[in-house]
């Protein structure tokens, strides 16, 4: 069956939609005036039709653009609440299902441990999945899933541990398991709030969201790499083809985030990563009256007015759809049930995001029980789409009695639609089948020519079981290859293939400074910034050579490769180093992205260090506040913003300076209980949620932190001639490029507002006991 074309056209698709990487001439504004003609704006329905669909039902409800159309890979009851997959190098597809997942408006159940990872193979190659077994049983709402080799790295929720499991037998069962890694404790929040990701990223580090950490896999052990300034984003992450992360925050209302910088430099956002009022609207063509922020985010046809989920999101890599699409980000949004497709911008060193339709969207969907959110690039090239296909999407902190939430899921009897799941590829008409690939079987020295595919999945793949297996017999292929030489009679190797060539000699620990400074030379910026990145372990060691030439780069035409030039030279303590960075900041000074770049960098080195700067509070004390910085960042800034002082899209209050952290009472109902209604003369499309399923310890820590960092009456002036001392902001970098810095001196709030202990945490737990409902402000100030 073929899904509803929206556009005239391929190859005029393809003319409207070109990528661009400066701002639109007038041809491209002109493209745009003739699309809104050519494409008008599609038809709503108004009305929320629940109704459940045949997964060929389904099918017939997709709105894509011409030329393309969607397949069905697998659906229930080979599958039930799928929100994650994976391929091994053979293209077995994994699949995490959650499968106690707001079975009812209650979550009733939902921390049983019945769920499910499946093991999904297409033995006929006609892309849908025909043979399937139950890979993994008895796990408790499982999240992230890597193939690694011949195992399947597992995190499932509440931990923060991950499981390797191995299929020794070959009979579609793991019967092989062992913890890789542990922290003993329970992973704090809720579902929504917990990490993702397990990215192996091209810089062989596997990144996630939420946690400020970041994990080296090597021969079945974890190593870990703290990131200062903290993670990002909640559900999703993605990289492109140069190792940019993308993240996004779905609490936050936050289709975009964290790519500016690695977060190993620190934390950076710009106000016009994307434009709010071009981008963060969303068009759905079915009515979404189950919108968590009610009236305040419908239409008055009742479809979505903003993103307020967005999640899954992916840069297409592949080489099976229309090559304008290559490189564009893709992210799910489910309530509106579409998926928004936008072009990655990179200006002057700023990377934005731009819508690539006018008012509609890449896909949508009218099966009111759509709810994407994954999508991946696969093996076939094609684009993958997890749909979770089921009624509530939010979960139940956001749907109890009294929500908004609540009547739509009474009245539209969404709580019935449930354990089902479809996935989804899309395809272009004209596109033949891709080989299958065979990784896990093919040699290491196959792999290596892998390195120069066209699709990023086989890429990515091959240099992953190059650096697996560990072969270094390939060392000197992999070095003509990352030469820009061929190998044998293939075809010439692209940047890319270089670029992959020389991320897998530093996974193999076969670089040297040799190829890195041949590499520095190249005439592509992204292959040079590339070979500044894999210098960084020679620079630490101020290695002369390779500081001098990466120093004389400091004047590169390419901004994105001066901006490296100042990440990797602060590992660097050679004079030679300094002197470059200085002298590329004050070539630089009207520069906004390089002087915020530098301010994240340096925000990062106060994260280090800022243990050392909170001498004034015990040590209990101390840590209670660094604890509480790290819950902040990973929990709370979704939707107050790294600087306590809210998001753009005005989903939550300010917090920075709110007299409301001053009383402990108070801030510590709010923890406990939440918060509705109108603060501060102004409303919200959505509640503050109780906290209170941590323990006293966490709450104690985060209401510490956010009381040292954003709170308590402004500092008194201070004389002259007795300066008080600088502590660093804890909060991540804001628009500018850092948080503002705050004097600890005499009259300084963190001397009037004293630790809040477990104790009094308890005490307010007890007394608020029977409390099931949010506050308000209006009841608070009364007590």
């Amino acid at each position: 069956m073929k899904t509803k074309h929206w556009i005239s056209g391929l190859l005029g698709a393809s003319a409207l939609v070109v990528a661009c990487t400066v701002a639109k001439t007038p041809q491209q504004q002109l493209a745009v005036a003739e699309e809104q003609v050519i494409n008008p704006k599609p038809v709503v329905n108004p009305i929320a039709n629940p109704a459940q669909l045949t997964p060929e039902q389904s099918l017939n409800a997709f709105r894509v653009p011409a030329g393309y159309h969607m397949e069905l890979v697998a659906s229930e009851p080979m599958i039930h609440e799928p929100v994650a997959i994976a391929w091994d190098g053979n293209a077995r597809m994994y699949v995490a299902e959650m499968d106690t997942y707001m079975q009812d408006a209650d979550a009733t159940g939902e921390h049983d441990p019945v769920s499910r990872v499946m093991l999904l193979e297409d033995t006929d190659g006609d892309g849908k999945m025909d043979k399937s077994s139950v890979f993994i049983d008895k796990l408790l709402l499982p999240r992230m899933l890597l193939c690694v080799n011949h195992e399947l790295l597992v995190n499932e929720t509440d931990t923060y541990d991950l499981w390797s499991y191995k299929d020794t037998n070959n009979d579609g069962v793991a019967d092989d398991k062992k913890r890789i890694y542990h922290v003993d404790r329970k992973a704090p929040g809720n579902l929504e709030h917990q990490r993702s990701g397990l990215d192996w990223n091209l810089d062989n580090w596997l990144y996630v969201t939420v946690d400020p950490v970041r994990f080296r896999y090597t021969n079945g052990t974890i190593a870990v790499d703290s990131l200062p300034s903290g993670s990002n984003g909640q559900w999703g992450l993605t990289h492109d083809n140069y190792g940019r992360l993308f993240f996004s925050r779905g609490g936050g209302e936050n289709a975009g985030a964290g790519f500016q910088i690695n977060p190993k430099y620190g934390a950076l956002e710009f106000a016009d990563a994307y434009d709010e009022a071009t981008f963060a609207p969303v068009w759905s063509i079915i009515a979404n009256p189950d919108a968590q922020g009610g009236g305040k985010r419908l239409r008055a046809d009742s479809t979505l007015n903003h993103f307020t989920a967005g999640c899954g999101q992916s840069i297409y890599r592949g080489d099976k759809l229309p090559a304008d699409l290559v490189n564009d980000y893709l992210i799910c949004e489910p309530v509106a049930r579409i998926i928004r497709r936008a072009h990655v911008v990179n200006d002057g060193g700023k990377t934005r995001l731009e819508n690539v339709y006018h008012e509609q969207e890449f896909i949508a969907s009218s099966d009111f029980n759509f709810r994407p959110v994954n999508t991946y690039t696969g093996p076939d090239g094609n684009l993958y789409i997890v749909d979770m296909n089921r009624g509530i999407i939010q979960e139940s902190q956001w749907t109890p009695k009294g929500s908004w939430i609540r009547p739509q899921i009474e009245r539209l009897g969404l709580d019935k639609h449930v354990q089902h799941g479809r996935i989804w590829r899309l395809v272009q008409d004209s596109a033949k089948p891709a080989p299958r690939p065979h990784l896990l079987d093919d040699s290491p020295a196959q792999l290596v020519t892998y390195l120069n595919h066209p699709n990023g999945w086989w890429r990515d793949n091959a240099q992953k079981q190059l650096v697996a297996l560990g072969d270094r017999s390939v060392v000197p292929a992999l070095r003509q290859l990352a030469a820009g030489k061929r190998l044998g009679e293939t075809q010439k190797p692209t940047t890319l293939a270089q670029i992959h060539a020389l991320w897998t000699l530093e996974g193999l620990d076969a670089l040297d400074t040799e190829i890195i400074a041949n590499a520095l030379k190249d005439s592509d910026p992204q292959l040079r910034r590339t070979a500044i990145w894999l210098g960084e372990p020679f620079l630490r060691k101020n290695d002369e050579t390779l500081v001098g030439a990466v120093a004389s780069l400091q004047n590169d035409p390419n901004p994105n490769v001066r901006i490296q030039v100042l990440e990797s030279l602060h590992y660097s303590t050679a004079p030679r180093a300094k002197k470059a960075v200085s002298d590329l900041l004050a070539q630089n000074a009207a520069d906004p992205v390089l002087m915020a770049v530098e301010a994240s960098i340096q925000k990062n080195a106060d994260f280090k260090t800022y243990g050392s700067k909170l001498g004034s509070l015990a040590a209990t004390d101390r840590n209670s506040v660094l604890k509480g910085a790290e819950i902040f960042k990973s929990y709370c800034s979704s939707c107050h913003g790294t600087d306590g002082k809210g998001l753009a899209s005005l989903v939550a209050p300010p917090i920075a300076g709110s007299k409301h952290l001053v009383d402990n009472t108070v801030l510590l109902r709010i923890l406990m209980q939440g918060l509705s209604g109108p603060i501060d003369g102004k409303s919200y499309p959505t509640l503050m949620p109780s906290v209170a399923d941590n323990t006293d310890e966490w709450i104690a820590s985060v209401a510490n932190y956010i009381r040292y960092e954003f709170g308590g009456p402004p500092p008194r002036p201070v004389p002259p001639a007795t300066p008080p001392a600088q502590t660093a902001s804890l909060s991540g970098s804001t628009v500018a490029g850092v948080a503002p810095v705050r004097p600890a001196g005499p009259g300084g709030f963190r001397r009037t507002l004293p630790i809040i202990q477990t104790d009094e945490v308890a005490k307010i737990r007890q007394e608020t006991a029977s409390r099931i409902t949010p506050w308000t402000l209006v009841e608070l100030e009364k007590k």
